[in-house]
């Protein structure tokens, strides 16, 4: 048996991420075996930074040894580290090394090395996000509202209830994206006592900016918000009237690239200055051509969305006019797109700006992989170091939970969050924003639901719904899923529709309308049951976490503070779980009482909380 820990005073049992100053002890034990020797080594990505003989302990049926140090000696206030230990057993040399769920091994050669992250908190994480929900609403399609002007060059599709979004007839062929259904934040104004009902204290809306485009990713310009989400003046209104009701609003952040119609490109010459019609424009300099006007850089290749370029006066521009021209109005935070392009400096600057006109603002990135080890365009990123980001999109999570419900695969479940909670901060884990599905995926309805996507001819995704009767039984696997995300660390971030099981394909088919009315309220109250159980128990915010069974498609949780826990129970199989319990439990969500075992029917969820 071998067994490799790495503990530090203060930070909770597993986690592998410490504050700066701590006393980190690591731990090896190794039974079956005599040691000559044992040295320990970490370092980072450039260098070991040490490597040291420790002492043999003996122990009964094998050895352990152990290593302390303070972070002070790693050289740095923050940074990612890799270690492990090295010993000689009967003339041969043995490495620790790791599986995927960072269980230790053995090996004759060296093969890998454990995680650790050294984090230098320079701002506080809002408190106000953890025990919290988002609700993230696409502004054209949610609710339609008070005054809004119709845009003199975009396209209106009357038809709420029944419209089909615009969409190429083949994949990757270009179209205009501009056909708008007519939301305002008007009506996401009339929308706060729905929203309120549902449990949300956070509004996340995708880009508000004025753009040609529906979705907003192309921003035209900056430091207006789109006429025909009401402007400026309906921003306002939002903002106060939300803050009246304890809500929060968060803007979605597009600072990578721009529109080709927009004030600082201008590929029409409908402004006058931009750099695409004039070289002299103040803009020039923000992006790279390679043979003017003609052809430039552009997100993704995408020639309608030119690319930023690292430019001293737009990054001035962005911390010095944009960010704080919200902040004032009393946004509370954004969401930043492909923040992976974002270059750490400008991030930094970013944030600062955010932080300085309010300290309890969040800037959330959006990253769809393990935030705390990637390494994207030649920069291994320090999104957690401490002067960046507060938390990120949680992509795996929602990716795992798909797996599980969908295919009753528990073991990827459990792996992806065992390691996010080995490798991120605890506050950090706490502000995830936790998805089913966002404007980038398809809808959770369709995937757990609909005809797989690649059985389907691409001119069907507009028109494939379900049966009634499965789009039955694809509600209560919804609910599930929903529980379960909602039991888990970070906050819930409902995409606008999935509490009442919209359905949709690929974007811009999961980009539907809002119905106006009509839906099922039954769902609605069940999410809205959840998030206020959510709110009022404090064990939702536990930062112990605990994987105790991960087979035969169920896996157990706990939540521990103290001596209380929350015990969770997710079983994705086709049968009937029974499992024992040696202490009092509670199910919070049906009331009934527990004793001596508990029993979870299939594809079914519950959380327990212990009475003792």
């Amino acid at each position: 048996m071998i067994v490799y820990t790495i503990t530090a005073q203060g930070t909770p049992q597993g986690c592998h991420a410490f504050k700066n100053g701590s006393d980190i002890t690591f731990k090896l034990s190794v039974s079956d075996m005599a040691c000559q020797n044992i040295w320990f080594y970490i370092g980072n990505d450039e260098r070991v930074i040490m490597g040291r003989e420790v002492p043999v302990n003996a122990a009964s049926d094998g050895f352990f040894a152990s290593v302390t140090l303070n972070t002070a000696e790693l050289g740095a206030p923050d940074g990612l580290y890799f270690c492990h230990f090295e010993f000689m057993s009967n003339g041969k040399r043995y490495y620790t090394a790791f599986d995927n769920n960072e269980n230790c091994y053995l090996t004759e050669h060296y093969v890998n090395e454990i995680q650790l992250l050294v984090y230098n908190e320079k701002y506080e994480t809002p408190n106000w996000i953890n025990g919290g929900v988002v609700y993230q609403i696409f502004p054209d399609r949610f609710a339609r509202g008070g005054k809004s002007v119709r845009r003199p060059d975009g396209v209106y599709n009357d038809d709420w209830e029944n419209g089909v979004p615009e969409h190429p007839t083949r994949v990757g062929e270009a179209f205009p994206n501009n056909t708008h259904f007519g939301g305002t934040l008007y009506g996401v104004v009339e929308k706060l006592d729905y929203l309120e009902k549902l449990g949300v204290n956070c509004i996340y809306l995708n880009p508000i900016f004025e753009a040609y485009s529906c979705h907003k990713y192309d921003t035209a310009d900056f430091l207006s918000v789109d006429r025909s989400f009401g402007g400026d003046e309906a921003l306002q209104l939002l903002i106060d009237k939300a803050h009246e009701r304890g809500i929060k609003i968060v803007l979605d952040g597009v600072f990578n690239h721009v529109g080709n119609d927009s004030i600082y490109f201008d590929a029409y010459g409908k402004y006058g200055n931009g750099a695409c019609s004039n070289p002299d424009s103040p803009y020039f300099n923000w992006f790279t051509f390679h043979n003017y006007p003609h052809t430039y850089e552009s997100w993704w290749g995408i020639t309608n969305l030119p690319k930023i370029l690292r430019c001293e006066s737009y990054i001035r521009f962005i911390t010095e006019e944009v960010i704080p021209k919200y902040m004032k109005m009393g946004i509370d935070g954004w969401r930043l797109d492909v923040v992976d392009e974002l270059e750490g400096d400008v991030l930094q600057r970013i944030v600062a700006a955010v932080k300085s006109y309010k300290s309890d603002a969040i800037v959330v990135g959006e990253v769809w992989e393990d935030a705390s080890n990637k390494i994207a365009y030649n920069e291994r990123k320090a999104y957690f170091r401490g002067a960046q980001l507060d938390s990120v999109t949680n992509y795996p999570i929602k990716n795992a939970i798909v797996d599980f419900v969908k295919y009753g695969d528990g073991s990827r479940f459990a792996e992806t969050i065992s390691a996010l909670y080995r490798h991120y901060p605890p506050h950090k884990l706490a502000g995830l924003f936790n998805y089913l599905g966002s404007h980038d995926t398809e809808r959770i309805a369709t995937v757990l639901g609909g005809v797989p996507e690649t059985e389907l001819e691409y001119s069907q995704l507009a028109t494939t719904r379900m049966p009634s009767d499965v789009r039955e039984q694809t509600k209560e696997l919804i609910k599930q899923a929903y529980l379960l995300l909602a039991a888990l660390p970070g906050v819930p971030c409902i995409f606008y529709g999935d509490e009442i099981a919209m359905e949709g394909y690929r974007d811009p088919f999961n980009r539907r309308t809002f119905p106006e009315s009509g839906f099922n309220d039954e769902m609605v109250d069940f999410f809205a049951m959840v998030n206020d159980i959510r709110r009022n128990e404090p064990l939702f915010t536990a930062e112990r976490l605990v994987v105790t069974q991960k087979a035969n498609g169920v896996v157990k949780l706990a939540r521990v503070i103290g001596d209380k826990s929350l015990l969770i129970y997710a079983n994705m199989s086709d049968k009937v779980y029974e499992g024992a319990l040696d202490v009092k439990c509670v199910d919070l969500i049906s009331g009934a009482e527990y004793t001596d075992k508990v029993i979870v029917p299939a594809k079914n969820v519950k959380i327990l909380k212990t009475e003792e």
